[in-house]
């Protein structure tokens, strides 16, 4: 590690301890610093201690996001939520039992349209943190296809049947209506974002699949720069400025993952466990993807691996494996999974699940 040159003051005491007191200036070497974290500070100068308070112990109590400085526990902490310790309890069964697409929040998510027994339904359902409640139709049932935004916002676009749609329509809080259509009609596709700015991503069409990448604007669609690898079944999270593409199904399952920086998308680590249909929470610098299969007939999984923005690490997993669930959560630490197949296509449950990751004081490590 190189010499850090903002952020710590030039002063190094006896006790090999940063006197920050005397202003924010100066390099301290790199042989003079253990690690890369704000370890060892025995106070904060003015301008710092104004906006991270310097404390003896923990504040009490807190909100998530507070930042603050343990000066007898030399710790930099903030009030954050422990993914890796998360877990998942049972919220309240679908009405009706299929496979779905899914928006929203944990509690303020919709579960639309998909496949039941013994076919695609148009039906809707709303979940409010604990019951599911049937309300307006979409006006094309289909499978498969991509929802975004929020309850009082939505948006769903294409789908199935396996040759695809290019079918858009968008809720406005209490009925949906038809927008303008995607450029190029597709099924099994993934994408995120919001009512007037989302991405459809990849799919299916008849015999192949694709790496075309379209944004939505609020009123039309767009083709932008495909993705590297064609796919279809995958998951993703995040904006159209910042977008993480996660596994799904090309000519074999793929762990594939691809990480779109507004103008580019680039190949990043992969998932531990290669699969498709999985559901998937958070953003593109932190995520959660869970459940999912090898394939449309396989059994499930109950996996669940956590993105750090680098890497992928199993944390607790799903009660009742399952695929092609209805997947809600802008938050990794507050995700939702509803409904989906046990195997492949036969079985629809209404199983819910809520993910949620504890709330406590996390140490801060800052790298060069």
């Amino acid at each position: 590690m190189g010499s850090i040159t903002r952020g710590i003051a030039n002063n190094i005491l006896g006790s090999g301890a940063v006197d920050g007191t005397d202003g924010l200036s100066g390099t301290v070497p790199a042989n003079n610093i253990a690690n890369a974290s704000l370890n060892n500070l025995t106070s904060l100068p003015p301008s710092v201690q104004a906006g991270i308070p310097s404390v003896a112990s923990n504040p009490s109590p807190v909100s998530e996001g507070d930042v603050w400085y343990n000066n007898v526990a030399f710790k930099l902490r903030v009030q954050g939520r422990a993914i890796s310790s998360g877990t998942w309890g049972s919220g309240g069964a679908m009405n009706t039992a299929r496979y779905a697409q899914g928006l929203g929040t944990q509690t303020a998510a919709q579960a639309v349209s998909g496949g039941g027994t013994p076919s695609i339904v148009a039906i809707v359902e709303q979940y409010d943190g604990s019951s599911w409640t049937e309300i307006a139709d979409v006006n094309t049932g289909r499978a498969y296809g991509v929802a975004n935004g929020t309850t009082s916002a939505g948006l769903y676009s294409a789908g199935g049947p396996a040759s695809g749609v290019d079918n858009t329509e968008e809720y406005n809080g209490s009925a949906w209506s038809e927008q303008n259509d995607l450029n190029t009609a597709r099924s099994y596709i993934q994408g995120d974002g919001t009512q007037t700015a989302a991405f459809a991503i990849g799919g299916y069409t008849s015999s192949t699949d694709q790496t075309k990448v379209e944004q939505y604007d609020g009123s039309s669609w767009t083709e932008t720069t495909d993705i590297n690898s064609a796919r279809r079944n995958g998951n993703d999270v995040g904006t159209v400025t910042a977008n993480l593409v996660i596994g799904g199904k090309d000519s074999a399952n793929s762990a594939k993952c691809e990480l779109w920086d507004g103008s580019s998308w680039t190949e990043v680590n992969d998932l531990n466990q290669a699969r498709a249909q999985m559901g998937a929470a958070g953003f593109s610098n932190g995520a959660i993807a869970y459940g999912g299969a090898t394939g449309p007939t396989a059994s499930s999984y109950t996996q669940n691996e956590e993105w750090d923005g680098t890497s992928w690490t199993e944390i607790n997993d799903l009660s009742t494996a399952r695929q092609a669930g209805s997947a809600s959560g802008g938050s990794m630490s507050l995700a939702l999974y509803g409904g989906g197949t046990t195997d492949g296509g036969t079985t629809q449950v209404t199983t819910t699940e809520e993910f949620t990751a504890p709330t406590g004081a996390l140490d801060v490590t800052l790298t060069s």
